[in-house]
C-alpha cells in the first residue's frame, strides 16, 4: 500500500523533541558542496517581490511604517527547487519584515521533501527553523575552510535574529579553541543584548554586545546576517584582511566592493543565483552600474564558493563571500532532519509518527 506524505509542523518538532544538531547539519552541507562539486546537485531559486506602497496603502499596516526605519521591507514570496543523489525538495518562503512587529517570525518557510527519482512526496515540515539552521552552516564551513588551524580568532555578527542566533551555536560548537570572542551588533542594540544573554553562558566563548564598530579592526571574521536597508560597515574600520561572510541584503558599501575586486577574493555560493536575485551588495554593485554580476563577475576575478581551493591565501588578501541560500543545502539539511526523526519504518504500514500528524 502507498504511503501517505506526513505533515510535520513546527509544534509537532517540539513536541518530538526535535534537535538541529550542529554537526549532522554541518555534514549535510558538507555532502551537498560535493555533490554540487559533481553535478549531482542542482537547484533554481525564484522570488516575486511586492511593491511597498500597497502595503502601506492597507489601513491596518500604516502605523507600523515608521517602525521599520533602517531595516529592509524584504517583502517576497520565494521558491527554492533542488534535486540530490536521492532527494528532492521545494521549499516555499513568505517574508515581510512586518511580521515581526506584529509578534511573529519576519519570514515563514515550507518544505516538500520528495523522492528523488519518482518525484513523489515523502512528507512536508515546517522550514523555518531548518532554514536559520541551513544558513548557519555557511559560518562552519567557512570557519572549517579558513580558520581550522587559527587560534584566539575574533568575530563581528551583525544581526541578531533567528540566522544569527544560529550561527551563534555553531560558531560555539566549532569554534572551541579558535574563537576567542564574538561581537554582536544589532540595529537597536536590544536584540543583540538579548541574544547575548540566552547563548552566552552556554556557549564557552566570550560572547558581547557592542553599539559600535570599534572591535570590528580586530576581527578576522565578520559576518553580515542583519536586514540593515544600508552598509554596516565602512572600509576603514574592517580589518585589513578579513573574511567577510555576507548573508543578508544590501550591507556592504561599495568601496568595500572595489578594494575586494582590485586586492582580495571575491566569491558567491552560486554566481548565477547571486546575480539574478540582485538584491545583495555584490550584485547591486554591478547592476547599478547597468550591468550585471553574472556578466562582468567572472571577469574580475569572482568565482563560486565551490571552486575555491587556495584557503591559504585567507591571510594574504581580503574576501568577501555572498551566499544568497542555495537550495540544494535546504534539501540535504532537510534529508537529513527527515531521515533522523521521521523517516518511516519499513517494517511498519506507516510512520511512527504518522498518527499524531494526521
Amino acid at each position: 500500500m502507498e504511503s501517505t506524505p506526513i505533515y510535520i509542523s513546527l509544534a509537532e518538532m517540539k513536541r518530538l523533541g526535535v534537535q538541529l544538531e550542529a554537526d549532522a547539519l554541518h555534514n549535510a552541507a558538507k555532502e551537498a558542496w560535493s555533490d554540487i562539486r559533481l553535478g549531482r546537485a542542482r537547484g533554481l531559486k525564484s522570488v516575486l517581490s511586492f511593491h511597498e506602497a500597497d502595503l502601506w496603502s492597507q489601513p491596518q499596516f500604516e502605523a507600523y511604517r515608521n517602525e521599520l526605519h533602517g531595516e529592509r521591507l524584504g517583502w517576497k514570496l520565494s521558491a527554492l527547487s533542488s534535486v540530490g543523489a536521492r532527494y528532492a525538495a521545494v521549499k516555499v518562503v513568505g517574508a515581510n519584515a512586518i511580521n515581526r512587529l506584529m509578534g511573529q517570525s519576519r519570514s515563514t518557510s515550507t518544505i516538500v521533501l520528495l523522492d528523488g527519482f519518482t518525484l513523489r512526496p515523502l512528507c512536508v515540515m515546517d522550514g523555518t527553523e531548518i532554514s536559520a539552521a541551513r544558513t548557519a552552516t555557511y559560518a562552519s564551513v567557512v570557519l572549517e575552510l579558513f580558520f581550522s588551524k587559527a587560534e584566539n580568532l575574533s568575530v563581528f555578527l551583525f544581526g541578531a535574529g533567528p540566522i544569527a542566533e544560529q550561527i551563534i551555536k555553531v560558531l560555539g560548537h566549532f569554534g572551541s579553541g579558535i574563537i576567542s570572542n564574538i561581537y554582536v551588533r544589532s540595529r537597536s542594540g536590544i536584540s543583540a543584548h538579548q541574544l547575548v544573554e540566552r547563548q552566552g553562558k552556554a556557549l564557552g566563548i566570550r560572547l558581547e554586545a557592542v553599539a559600535d564598530n570599534k572591535k570590528l579592526c580586530d576581527c578576522r571574521l565578520v559576518i553580515t546576517a542583519s536586514n540593515a536597508d544600508a552598509p554596516v560597515f565602512e572600509t576603514t574600520e574592517i580589518y585589513p584582511n578579513a573574511i567577510v561572510l555576507h548573508l543578508g541584503g544590501d550591507e556592504t558599501s561599495a568601496s568595500y566592493i572595489q578594494n575586494v575586486l582590485r586586492s582580495g577574493i571575491a566569491l558567491c555560493d552560486d554566481i548565477s543565483m547571486v546575480s539574478r536575485r540582485n538584491s545583495q551588495s555584490l550584485a547591486l554593485y554591478f547592476s547599478r552600474m547597468g550591468s550585471t554580476l553574472e556578466q562582468v563577475g567572472p571577469m574580475l576575478g569572482v568565482s563560486n564558493l565551490a571552486d575555491f581551493r587556495d584557503a591559504s591565501a585567507a591571510s594574504e588578501r581580503p574576501i568577501l563571500i555572498t551566499c544568497v541560500g542555495l537550495p540544494m543545502l535546504d534539501l540535504y539539511v532537510a534529508a537529513q532532519v527527515y531521515e533522523t526523526w521521521f523517516l518511516p519504518d519499513p517494517h511498519t504500514a506507516s510512520s511512527p509518527h504518522s498518527s499524531s500528524m494526521a
